[in-house]
């Protein structure tokens, strides 16, 4: 093979795996890429979109929503609903998977719980919105359980009260989302070696000692990389919240994505609401930066 033939099919084969990827580049590229940039475009522009020939505008709507107490209220609100959500999703992943994985518990209710546990999963977020909705209204089926164990004296409006609805619209999500983690963690949990927990056993070691420095450990690239995940995707949750309270009472459930919609679609402030989605933006970009590089150093 003359050397002119050894380059040409070294190029050949260079392009070659470019080529296989170029319909889903494209796609990505105007799907992903070019919404991003556009946006990005926005938020330096005055009266984006409403104007053919709108002006530069710096970093003007960028101070404008970092001056605005709704957009710092509404960032702690999405820290603290994202975070209780994830916590709470692996905690009860947690203790489910190990009762589904237990030997303890008959095969056939194994079974059944299987199925009652995953039927979060099933449903989508504007049915789980509505199913919470008629459960937590003032004459629902939760205040009445309560009302008759005597933990509340009247009624209380959880969705309706500035007081209870971030924690409620959280609890609505954390039924939700613990399915993820009970899959995952199973998963993991059937592929620990038995050897490990019978090395235990021989050595006297009790069910908390094989729980803390056997199952934990061996868990733990599956609850870090699904926490990451989990924190990603709770951070841009928003059908549940806008059907649920709509960001209400008195932005007591806003969070930067319902903030955002409503800039958008309710002041048509389009240059904000695209410095708003930058900043949610930024933000999912350096937690996946962060995912990416765990799972490298994995």
């Amino acid at each position: 093979m003359t050397r002119q033939k050894r380059s040409h099919h070294k190029l050949k084969r260079a392009v070659a795996p470019y080529l296989y990827l170029s319909p889903s580049l494209l796609i990505i590229g105007l799907l992903m890429l070019l919404p991003m940039v556009t946006v990005i475009g926005y938020s330096f522009q005055n009266s984006a979109v409403l104007r053919r020939d709108p002006s530069f505008a710096g970093l003007k709507h960028y101070q404008a929503i970092f001056d605005d107490p709704v957009f710092w209220a509404s960032l702690w609100h999405t820290l603290y609903f994202t975070c209780m959500s994830v916590v709470f999703h692996m905690t009860i992943g947690m203790v489910f998977a190990l009762m589904l994985n237990s030997d303890r518990i008959n095969p056939r209710l194994r079974n059944i719980l299987r199925v009652l546990y995953i039927l979060p999963w099933l449903f989508t977020a504007v049915i789980i919105a509505v199913i919470w909705r008629l459960l937590l209204e003032p004459d629902g089926v939760v205040n009445s359980i309560l009302m008759q164990m005597g933990i509340i004296g009247s009624k209380v409006e959880w969705f309706s009260s500035p007081e209870t609805a971030l924690h409620a619209v959280t609890f609505a999500n954390i039924w939700a989302g613990y399915p993820l983690f009970m899959v995952s963690l199973l998963a993991g949990l059937q592929g620990i070696p038995k050897d490990f927990y019978e090395a235990a056993d021989i050595d006297g070691a009790k069910a908390y000692q094989k729980l803390i420095f056997i199952t934990i450990p061996q868990l733990m690239p599956i609850i870090i990389s699904i926490s990451l995940l989990d924190f990603i995707w709770t951070m841009q949750v928003f059908p549940l919240i806008w059907i649920t309270t709509g960001g209400g009472p008195i932005y007591s459930t806003e969070v930067l994505s319902t903030y955002t919609y409503k800039l958008a679609f309710s002041s048509y402030n389009l240059s904000q609401a695209s410095a708003s989605a930058v900043v949610i933006l930024l933000i999912s970009l350096g937690l996946t930066l962060f995912y990416i590089r765990y799972q490298k150093a994995r």
